[in-house]
């Protein structure tokens, strides 16, 4: 194994997608609790993050669980000192969660925050933190309060900016303290290929106009929580995030190539130039032009985003695309994308290309581009596991880490300071992108299937054991 760097090594889940509750303890109907599950089929997955307002109302008039899976996600509202003992004993240094917005806000409007999200909450990073791990913490993971989205039009409405800091404040006044990095926003990007995701958007108002003034009040909301976050726990690392697709040129055509070129730029750095340099890339300009859109950016905006950079870089990275002028290819999902198929690479489950090369070209990408450390926030296997007598056995899985990381010490070798890595969905979680609870990425096996039927009890697969003894001895080589 190659002596590289001591990084820190951690695991996460979303607060919509693992903890359920969504009535209890006074929290608020949100984005997410809204997304049916559809059973898969080519074209499931994109069905699920275009919802109409059609879609909403069926969902509101639904009092239970019924086919909406975040609902009841991993039950982590019943399980929490479980689960984060399960987290202690595998032995990661760092666990990314993120907090429900709705939970603290039920309406998103509200002047005071309820009560009883910030008892849930405060025992949360309690917990953790007494568990030994450090908090990373995701402010903002998708799911937006309903209420916003249909009385103000979601980000679109500048408002949002203001709720956001009375969030953000809330925040960082009771749990500053514990908070070692954070994220304003998860993919930010994701706005741009998933709407109703990333910034609250019903199918009727996806207008290109829309949705990048949307990302700019929250680009805008991001600096500001940083502002606050210097203010309040000036010991908190601050970061931006997207989600990475690592696009290589079909063919070796110029055209293709300048395809790669331009895809890389609109689906992902034009979100990292803004969050980490300060200001619009030049090339955003032609984008604009083109597609006919316009933006409102007020001085103080860009003040604001000059002043406020993040001090990390992180990404999501599941798998690479193609990129290419022609459009006759064989299609294949990916994470919020669907790409050109790649014949070079194998595909898991769900056809998401594994490409652990990938990983490390875009870690080199990432920090050139950049110059700040990088954090490989998400990245794991979606698979099949198959429960028999308590048991797990997951090779597959165990597999992908490994050359994974065998990549990540490589690109610590090619010089790029990475701080660390989080794999995603560490106990098993719903799919944020299909919906399903039978997309499993964690080591931790939750006992429940597509509809919400099961104990909901806690097993550990093969590769936790894999995980914990990597990170142990990963660690005695820098000891």
């Amino acid at each position: 194994m190659k002596k590289t760097k001591d990084i820190l090594w951690g695991g996460a889940t979303a607060s919509s997608q693992y903890e359920g509750g969504y009535k209890e303890g006074g929290k608020g109907l949100d984005t997410q609790d809204c997304r049916p599950y559809l059973k898969r089929t080519s074209d499931a997955t994109t069905s699920t993050r275009l919802l109409t307002q059609d879609i909403i109302d069926e969902a509101k008039k639904c009092e239970g669980i019924g086919h909406y899976p975040f609902r009841q996600g991993s039950d982590g509202y019943h399980h929490i000192d479980e689960d984060i003992a399960l987290l202690k004993e595998l032995g990661i240094d760092i666990y990314r969660f993120s907090i429900s917005w709705a939970r603290l806000y039920p309406q998103g409007d509200e002047e005071t925050p309820n009560e009883e999200g910030i008892k849930f909450y405060d025992h949360i990073f309690k917990e953790v933190h007494k568990a030994g791990m450090k908090i990373f913490l995701t402010m903002n993971h998708y799911a937006v309060p309903l209420y916003l989205v249909e009385h103000y039009g979601g980000w679109t409405n500048r408002k949002l900016i203001e709720f956001y800091e009375r969030f953000a404040t809330v925040v960082f006044e009771n749990w500053g303290e514990y908070i070692d990095y954070f994220l304003p926003f998860n993919e930010i990007n994701a706005g741009y290929f998933s709407p109703y995701n990333g910034v609250g958007l019903v199918k009727e108002k996806d207008q290109q106009t829309l949705v990048f003034q949307s990302l700019h009040h929250q680009f805008v909301a991001s600096a500001k929580t940083i502002k606050i976050a210097k203010k309040l726990s000036p010991k908190s690392q601050s970061g931006c995030m997207v989600a990475c697709f690592c696009y290589y040129p079909l063919t070796s055509t110029p055209e293709d190539n300048l395809k790669a070129v331009r895809d890389e730029e609109i689906h992902q750095w034009f979100a990292v130039d803004i969050l980490a340099n300060g200001h619009y890339p030049s090339y955003m300009d032609r984008f604009f032009r083109e597609n006919d859109i316009h933006l409102t950016i007020t001085e103080e905006d860009s003040e604001l985003l000059k002043k406020y950079t993040c001090d990390f870089v992180s990404f999501s990275y599941y798998s690479s695309s193609i990129a290419t002028c022609k459009e006759d290819g064989q299609q294949t999902a990916g994470n919020l994308v669907v790409s050109t198929k790649n014949p070079h690479l194998k595909a898991s489950d769900w056809g998401w290309q594994i490409d652990p090369v990938g990983l490390r070209i875009m870690l080199n990408k990432m920090y050139d581009r950049t110059q700040k450390p990088v954090f490989i926030c998400e990245n794991g296997l979606g698979a099949h596991d198959i429960m028999e007598d308590g048991l797990i056995h997951d090779p597959y899985r165990i597999d992908y880490l490994e050359q994974h990381f065998k990549q990540i010490d490589e690109a610590i070798d090619d010089g790029v300071d990475v701080i660390g890595y989080i794999m995603w969905g560490v106990i098993d979680i719903v799919s944020a992108g299909s919906c399903e609870m039978e997309k499993r990425y964690g080591v931790v096996y939750v006992d429940a299937n597509n509809l919400g039927q099961g104990t909901y009890k806690r097993y550990k697969k093969d590769s936790f054991k894999w995980y914990h003894d990597f990170i142990e001895n990963k660690h005695k080589q820098f000891n």
